[in-house]
């Protein structure tokens, strides 16, 4: 499944490949610039504690999607628009956020994929805690390191 990032279109590639892909049922909102993105998954699980995360996007992204499992928390933010910035110029594609995010003007005009639950202007804590690079599931579906994730307006699909 290789398709350019310009004519990604989630509807059309599950009518291509349907059970081979796992939608995503949860309604993640955008909030980059970029709405349509896709890439190989990497994966982090933290819970309103962002310095994990924003260690991670301070490293080489190399066309990746980081999946951050935040466990549905809107309480604050995991994302801003400084990070977002940090990590587009490392050369990461996106960020799916179970979560909340903040500077969503930022983030709107960066040209960077982003998809989250809300958004809340409170500041995560920075004491470090998580994991990266383990398999992740919410919305119905499994991401795995390595499998690959298309976003767009309708939606995000992830290879099963």
């Amino acid at each position: 499944m290789t398709t350019q990032q310009t004519e990604l279109s989630t509807a059309d590639l599950y009518d291509e490949y349907g059970e081979q892909l796992q939608s995503v049922s949860t309604q993640f909102q955008s909030f980059g610039g970029r709405a349509r993105f896709h890439g190989p998954v990497r994966t982090l699980k933290c819970h309103e504690d962002n310095l994990l995360l924003k260690q991670t996007l301070a490293a080489p992204g190399d066309g990746a999607i980081l999946v951050v499992d935040g466990g549905g928390s809107l309480r604050c933010e995991l994302l801003g628009g400084n990070m977002a910035a940090q990590a587009l110029e490392n050369g990461w594609t996106g960020v799916i956020v179970n979560g909340a995010i903040r500077d969503r003007a930022e983030l709107a005009a960066l040209p960077f994929g982003v998809k989250a639950l809300g958004s809340n202007p409170r500041k995560g804590t920075k004491t470090g805690a998580g994991e990266t690079d383990l398999d992740v599931a919410f919305g119905g579906a499994v991401f795995r390191p390595g499998a690959t994730v298309y976003c767009d307006e309708d939606g995000i699909l992830v290879q099963r």
